[in-house]
């Protein structure tokens, strides 16, 4: 079978054979979707560490397992401490796929699930946007925030604004609902969020990057607003000032896909493409052949969606 291997920490994947996997648990794999994990794995930045090398990348993908079934295949340490994803036949460890419509678009139902739950769960579940809500995405140009922006939107936000630093991307957050767009950097970023929320600032922040933006987010905040914190593209720590989150009786929460239980898992996941194949969410996706792995590696790397078919 063909798969690819990262075969040294820092470069992308390679195509190559591979000896094929046998047995009852053994999926063949239709297509991959790559996520920042999958990069920072490869480039050997990720906290727990990688499988030795060489090793196939890819934490997720779906596929079809012994009975012909559709599934969605994540968890049991694929690409993290073992073997992943990106081979043509993977041997699946037990309680790590589940069911999936039989008439999703393969591409669409794995991106809808690291990327995906981590941009619908924070909007829907964690900070359970209502009408009244004005909410702030920042990263808003990226496969999560675009996510978040939309669940707002069908929440029935009174106010999304999508927040990030490429303005020309920020362009297909409007397209997908967004009533206001913030290009992050530069001076007044505080007011400028603030005021983009209507002037009285966010109620709800759903927050992909830590680092200085969740700081200037938080001072524009309305009080007693939420912060849903599901990553730091922008940097691991930020410097709060004690007066705006005590003042202001800000709530900050964490939220991450891995705490969550298998099943709450799979229930936001089919909840979303439910979402998806009502057209009520756009998930924006690039398609590449394993041969062409590297080019889909490159071009997850800059903020682009990226699944590699296997079939």
């Amino acid at each position: 079978m063909r798969a690819a291997f990262i075969t040294e920490l820092g470069r992308p994947p390679e195509p190559a054979d591979a000896d094929a996997p046998s047995g009852a648990g053994v999926v063949e794999m239709e297509v991959v979707s790559l996520n920042p994990l999958d990069l920072n794995v490869g480039a050997g930045r990720f906290y727990g560490g990688h499988p030795d090398l060489p090793f196939i990348p890819g934490c997720e993908g779906v596929g079809r397992d012994s009975s012909g079934t559709l599934v969605y295949v994540f968890g049991g340490g694929l690409g993290l401490q073992r073997d992943g994803t990106l081979a043509e036949r993977v041997n699946v460890p037990e309680g790590a796929c589940f069911e999936l419509p039989d008439d999703v678009d393969p591409a669409i139902a794995s991106a809808s699930g690291i990327a995906g739950i981590a941009g619908w769960t924070p909007v829907t579940h964690a900070a359970n946007v209502a009408a009244d809500d004005r909410v702030l995405v920042l990263g808003g140009s990226g496969t999560v925030g675009l996510i978040a922006v939309q669940a707002a939107k069908l929440r029935g936000a009174s106010r999304v604004v999508a927040a990030a630093r490429n303005r020309d991307k920020l362009e297909r957050a409007r397209e997908l609902g967004a009533h206001e767009i913030v290009e992050l950097g530069g001076d007044a970023l505080s007011d400028r969020l603030e005021e983009a929320c209507g002037g009285e600032g966010p109620t709800v922040v759903i927050d992909p990057l830590w680092g200085e933006p969740v700081v200037a987010a938080a001072q524009a905040a309305a009080p007693g607003a939420r912060i849903i914190h599901i990553g730091q593209s922008a940097g691991a720590e930020a410097t709060f000032p004690s007066a705006v989150v005590r003042g202001k009786q800000l709530r900050i929460q964490g939220h991450s896909n891995f705490a969550m239980t298998p099943w709450d898992r799979r229930g936001a996941h089919l909840e979303l493409l439910e979402a998806v194949q009502a057209g009520h969410v756009t998930i924006d996706v690039e398609r590449f052949p394993l041969d062409r792995v590297a080019d889909a590696w490159a071009a997850q790397g800059e903020g682009r969606k990226a699944v590699v078919e296997l079939t």
